[in-house]
């Protein structure tokens, strides 16, 4: 660990003091670093891929900066030691949340989904966890989430068995399916997987966004990752909801959504995800 701290002190022309591990990600393992002038958050990644998934990630970051001009943490490094791959950035001194934390990170979700485009997708391939998202451009919302977003999740899990053939319903009962239930939308700057986890409250009340998988979609699949394992608090849908109200059909939308969540989850953690799955696939499909 002391010769990848002496390279990045290198790097950063500042010397690193202290490095202290941090708890929390499945796919990475973190740091804090301490150095003279500022604290920085260090992530390294082990897997094949790892360069890869910071150089997206760190895309993902900078994309949402030049949206909001604020509210995510600055990149430092992106770069590869040995058979490691390295990202740092600014070190973000969190809180908990209070009920106006929570309403200002629902505006700033709300002004992030503000972002629009030509087409859906994004300009390259980036990752959800440590599997990779498709976002090859389409102008179309319907096909593009059922080719690039449920088909290459529901293929995957029957590779690696959690799911057989007669459970997976085809692309044309896939379309049917989300064609009476999604009507138009245009497509938004997303989060991409914004659970409790990836945002953080800064002491100064300033809500940040991390670990983010951005494309341009549907702006209510980051609602339907918010509602999925909750942590968010009332304030934040109240504030979100007065810049984008709700329209009717959201909630089975949500549902729809977050199929495509919890595929991800099974195919990154196992079985104990196939029931919920299995729900909303005989519930629409």
């Amino acid at each position: 660990m002391q010769s990848l701290i002496s390279y990045i002190s290198a790097k950063i022309n500042t010397k690193v003091t202290e490095c202290i591990p941090v708890s929390g990600g499945d796919i990475s393992t973190a740091y804090k670093l301490k150095t003279q002038s500022a604290d920085l958050f260090l992530k390294i990644n082990n897997h094949d891929n790892g360069s890869s998934m910071f150089r997206e990630e760190a895309l993902g970051l900078e994309t949402i900066f030049q949206a909001l001009k604020a509210g995510v943490p600055s990149v430092l490094l992106v770069d590869q030691f040995e058979s490691q791959a390295l990202l740092l950035l600014e070190y973000v001194l969190p809180k908990s949340a209070n009920s106006q934390d929570f309403y200002q990170l629902g505006v700033h979700l709300a002004k992030l989904h503000s972002i629009t485009n030509p087409h859906f997708g994004f300009k390259s391939n980036n990752f959800i966890g440590s599997l990779t998202q498709n976002n090859e451009p389409r102008h179309q919302w319907i096909p593009f989430y059922v080719n690039n977003r449920l088909e290459p999740q529901l293929f995957l899990g029957r590779q690696l068995g959690f799911l057989d053939d007669k459970e997976v319903p085809s692309v044309d009962q896939l379309m049917i399916g989300l064609e009476q239930r999604i009507g138009y939308c245009k497509p938004a700057l997303l989060h991409g997987d914004l659970w409790s986890g990836n945002y953080l409250i800064s002491t100064n009340g300033q809500p940040y966004f991390i670990d983010p998988a951005v494309y341009f979609g549907h702006r209510e699949v980051d609602l339907a990752m918010t509602r999925l394992f909750g942590g968010f608090g009332d304030a934040f849908y109240e504030a979100y909801y007065e810049i984008w109200p709700k329209e009717a059909g959201e909630e089975e939308r949500i549902e729809l959504y977050q199929l495509y969540f919890l595929l991800v989850h099974l195919n990154l953690f196992g079985k104990s995800y196939k029931p919920a799955v299995i729900r909303i696939l005989r519930k629409y499909f």
